[in-house]
């Protein structure tokens, strides 16, 4: 499956998504389980990763009804 431009999200944009602070996007960034990419010197995640994350609990504190996708 290929994935389109728009399935690579920004950590801006991941946090409106998940509707968190940027300090919880940077805690999944790090964290092995989880599929962000750091390019250079920013972070990049795939919407359907970040998604499943919360979907699966990712053992951060994000709210699973604040998410949609």
């Amino acid at each position: 499956m290929m994935t389109q431009d728009s399935d690579i999200l920004t950590s801006e944009v991941a946090v409106g998504l998940l509707r968190v602070s940027s300090k919880t996007v940077l805690a999944l960034a790090r964290d092995v389980a989880h599929a962000g990419a750091k390019v250079d010197r920013a972070w990049r995640f795939l919407r359907a990763d970040l998604l499943d994350s919360v979907h699966r609990g990712s053992g951060h504190d994000i709210e699973r009804r604040d998410v949609v996708a």
